[in-house]
Order: structure tokens, then C-alpha cells, then sequence
């Protein structure tokens, strides 16, 4: 459901797409000139996210991330259980300046944890809450590779400073390359005698969402060629999502980080909690059968 637009003609999915791409011809050396990103909440605050407060914390969230004077869509999308939105906006703004993307994978959840707490949103627990003393290999390991990694990306800007910062710490990252080729199709990391896959890990840390976050920064550039014009024609009510698709794929854009709650997390931190609890019980009739 289409909840908000500004400066473009929301008619249909086409006269969307190509507002989104007459306004990147102001600035043709921006290769990827649309961004989108995902706003997710908690189910727990479901009934508080009427269609008009989505748009208050979407614009909210776009104001303390510099995202003005610019092109941009709020839809509202309805194929979870918990409440989510995605904004969709021109990196060329209206003024044919580039909006910046530095530093917006840490920006986000600074942004984020500070409308959580101004408008007092459920905070989902995560890896960061967990009891480390109370977890056995190889929870252990895994969980101290993943505050090595989080704690390396502060600093690090590309591929070689992540990897050089990890191997300080007795851990290898390794590439998984595509046949006898040089293209990278995943990464792991190794530590004692155990290896994870990146996305084992955490989700964010899958070589593409790695890779794209270095992109970002601005460390591995790519100019693509001229996006040809737009040909999708779809009723707007019924195509929320391929306005998304197609204006990233045809404009070419920029996923940001997902927003918000991280389920994946919370998931991993509740089967933690459930093995250390079966753990403890079974402790407990050894002890009393002994």
C-alpha cells in the first residue's frame, strides 16, 4: 500500500519509475541513484502502527539520516506477521545534488535505536544479550567471532583491513570462490577448530552484504552504464513491491541494511536460551539422581 510520495507522479508503477529516473539524469555520474530501505517494528507494537505513524517514524527516520529536498515513496507492505514499510527515495535530490551514503550502516542503527527509545518501541533482544559464560562449544566460538567481526567493521574500510584486523585476533577469513574462477561466492571464518559460513554468523555478515557495505563507503566503486528508460506498467495498488524491484533494477539503486528488529537474531538468542535451559535441567536430576 502506497502510504506516501513526494515529487513524483503516482499514478502507476511506470509514471513512479520514471519520475525516479528523469530526476537521476540531473546527475549521470551516480551510477546508483535510488536507495531503499526496509523499516521493520516488533509485532508487539502492531496495533500502534496505524498507516499515519508508519509515515511519522518513516520521515522521522529520514530527517535524521539527511534524506531531504529529494524524490522519495513510504509502502507499506503486509506479507509478515510483524509490521514493516519500505522507503524507496533518489540519492539525486531535488536540486540534482548527490544524498550521501557514507557510513550509513552504522548511521542506521544509531537512528533507529534513538526513535525506538523517543517513541518507546519494543526492543527485540539479540546476540548482544546473551549469557557468553553460560554457552559450550561451538556457541562459544562462534559467538566470540562475531564480536571480533562487529568490532573490526568500526574500522575497517574494505576486504584486506577486515582481514589483517581478524587475523590480530586468531581468526582467518577465507573466500569461497565459483569453480576453478576468481569470483567470490561466499566467505567463512575460522577460528581454533571451528568454521563458520559468514551468514552462520550473523546474517549481515554474508560475503554479499559485507561486500555491498564496503561498496558503499565508497572503497570499490563502480560506474555501471546508462539505465535504458523504463517499460513497467503495473496498477500501483497491486505492485507495491515491483515498484521496489524495478526501480532499483531499472534506475539502478542501492539495498540499504534491513531496519529495526532483527528476527534472525532473536531467533538465535531464544535456541540459545532453550539449550542452556535443557542444559541446566538436565544438571539438575544428575544431581538429584546422584
Amino acid at each position: 500500500k502506497l502510504l506516501d510520495s513526494e515529487g513524483v507522479l503516482s499514478m502507476d508503477t511506470r509514471s513512479i519509475i520514471n519520475s525516479f529516473y528523469m530526476q537521476s539524469l540531473m546527475n549521470p555520474a551516480l551510477s546508483k541513484s535510488v536507495g531503499h530501505i526496509p523499516l521493520s517494528y516488533h509485532k508487539e507494537d502492531a496495533e500502534r502502527m496505524t498507516d499515519e505513524f508508519m509515515v511519522q517514524l518513516a520521515k522521522e527516520y529520514m530527517e535524521a539520516m539527511d534524506i531531504r529536498n529529494t524524490q522519495y515513496i513510504i509502502v507499506r507492505h503486509n506479507d509478515k506477521a510483524h509490521p514493516h514499510c519500505h522507503i524507496v527515495f533518489n540519492r539525486v535530490d531535488n536540486d540534482g545534488k548527490t544524498i550521501s551514503d557514507k557510513n550509513d550502516h552504522f548511521r542506521n542503527e544509531k537512528v533507529t535505536k534513538a526513535l525506538k527509545v523517543k517513541h518507546g518501541l519494543y526492543f527485540g533482544k539479540n546476540k548482544d544479550n546473551i549469557n557468553r559464560q553460560s554457552l559450550r562449544e561451538p556457541e562459544n566460538t562462534k559467538m566470540e567471532i562475531y564480536d571480533a567481526v562487529k568490532a573490526s567493521l568500526k574500522h575497517s574500510r574494505n576486504w584486506n583491513q577486515l582481514e589483517q584486523s581478524l587475523k590480530k585476533q586468531g581468526i582467518e577469513l577465507k573466500y569461497k570462490f565459483k569453480g576453478q574462477s576468481r569470483e567470490v561466492q561466499g566467505i567463512s571464518f575460522s577460528k581454533g577448530l571451528y568454521s563458520f559460513k559468514g551468514s552462520e554468523i550473523d546474517r549481515t555478515f554474508s560475503y554479499s552484504k559485507l561486500d555491498q557495505m564496503f561498496q558503499h563507503q565508497g572503497h570499490q566503486q563502480t560506474i555501471s552504464s546508462q539505465p535504458s528508460q523504463p517499460t513497467v506498467q503495473q496498477p500501483l495498488q497491486s505492485a507495491a513491491v515491483s515498484i521496489i524491484e524495478a526501480a532499483l533494477e531499472v534506475v539502478g539503486g542501492i539495498d540499504f541494511k534491513p531496519l529495526g528488529e532483527d528476527y534472525e537474531e532473536i531467533a538465535f538468542a531464544k535456541k540459545i536460551r532453550r539449550e542452556d535451559e535443557k542444559r541446566r535441567s538436565a544438571n539438575r536430576k544428575k544431581g538429584r539422581s546422584i
